[in-house]
C-alpha cells in the first residue's frame, strides 16, 4: 500500500470484509508518498507482480463517488524503463464532466457516468505482443501500444491531481496472468 508518508494506513484506507470492498482516499493538501517528493499524495494498492514479459489482466468493480475529479484511479507503471522515457504505459483519470467519466490519462473515454455506481473495469497488457486493451462492463473500448521494454507493474487507488478529496473503491479484484 502506498499513502501519505506522514499518516497512518487506516487514515486513508478501509477495508469492509462484509462487502470485500478496498476504499482508498486522499486529499488534495495530503503529503506525498515520500517525505520531500514533489508528487502529487496518494493511496494506492501496487501489485507486487512486477513483469517484463507475458499476459497480464487487472479486473474489478470499481466505484467513483461524486466530487473525485482529477485522480488517476489504475494505472500500469513502468518501473524500471530507460531513460527519458514515460513512467507510464497507461494511466485512467476520474473526472467531473457528464456524471463522471474516465479517460485514458486526459483524452481518450473510457467511460462516462461513472459515479455512485458499481461497474467493472478489465485492463488487459500482452508485454511480448506490446499491446493494452481496456475494457468497461466487459465491452472493449481501446487498445494501444505500450511503450516498449519495460519492467511493470499495477496499482490501484486515488493518485489525486485535483482539488478537494478523492476516493475510489475496489472489488472483486483480480489479478490474472497467462
Amino acid at each position: 500500500m502506498h499513502k501519505p508518508w506522514n499518516l497512518d494506513l487506516s487514515e486513508r484506507y478501509r477495508y469492509d470484509s462484509g462487502s470485500k470492498t478496498h476504499t482508498m482516499w486522499v486529499n488534495s493538501t495530503d503529503e506525498p508518498l515520500e517525505e520531500g517528493s514533489g508528487t502529487d499524495p496518494r493511496t494506492e494498492m501496487r501489485w507486487k507482480q512486477e513483469y517484463t514479459s507475458g499476459r497480464h489482466m487487472w479486473d474489478a468493480d470499481v466505484y467513483v463517488p461524486s466530487g473525485t475529479n482529477g485522480a488517476d484511479i489504475m494505472q500500469i507503471l513502468r518501473v524500471k524503463h530507460p531513460s527519458g522515457t514515460p513512467a507510464t504505459d497507461i494511466m485512467f483519470r476520474a473526472s467531473s464532466e457528464n456524471g463522471g467519466t474516465l479517460r485514458r490519462y486526459t483524452d481518450t473515454v473510457i467511460k462516462s457516468g461513472i459515479y455512485n455506481k458499481w461497474w467493472n473495469l478489465k485492463v488487459a497488457h500482452d508485454a511480448g505482443a506490446g499491446k493494452i486493451q481496456v475494457y468497461a462492463d466487459d465491452k472493449l473500448v481501446l487498445t494501444v501500444d505500450d511503450r516498449g521494454p519495460a519492467t511493470r507493474h499495477f496499482k490501484n487507488g486515488v493518485y489525486h491531481h485535483g482539488n478537494g478529496r478523492a476516493e475510489a473503491r475496489f472489488r472483486n479484484i483480480r489479478y490474472w496472468v497467462k
